[in-house]
């Protein structure tokens, strides 16, 4: 791990909260740009500063198509979203959002590669010869 400390339940819960309110926000289609126009857009995180004054949303567009025309979009109608989703919050202070492409579904993308490459079958295949090797083993003591 980096250093980094682990998000308090107040953190993970009120990002739980702002990451409803955005996706039912999204989900209307209410913002007024050209480059939202049509896209399907999820929320699969939002992270909360440990004070909650900002939270770090990341998106996906559907299909993945044109990630950071659809980041820089709602970055620059972050205002405007800010405006319609905290008065729903019921929260002290009204978060500041910054939106970021979610990379979580490329990142598993290239693991399972990695896991199917031929390099890794090999050592995998090792293993379970080694592992029949001892089970014989045993069995004939």
């Amino acid at each position: 791990m980096s250093g980094e400390k682990l998000p308090s339940q107040r953190q993970l819960r009120v990002g739980e909260l702002v990451r409803h309110a955005l996706s039912a926000f999204l989900s209307r289609d209410e913002i007024l740009d050209p480059d939202l126009d049509g896209a399907f857009i999820t929320v699969p995180e939002v992270r909360m500063s440990s004070d909650l004054k900002w939270a770090k949303v990341y998106i996906m567009p559907l299909g993945g198509q044109e990630v950071q025309t659809v980041v820089e979009a709602l970055n620059r109608n972050q205002k405007f979203i800010r405006g319609q989703i905290t008065p729903k919050l019921d929260l002290r202070f009204s978060p500041e959002f910054k939106f970021y492409a979610d990379e979580t579904f490329d990142e598993a993308g290239r693991i399972d590669k990695l896991l199917r490459s031929d390099h890794v079958a090999q050592d995998l295949a090792r293993e379970d010869e080694s592992d029949e090797n001892e089970v014989k083993n045993q069995d004939d003591q």
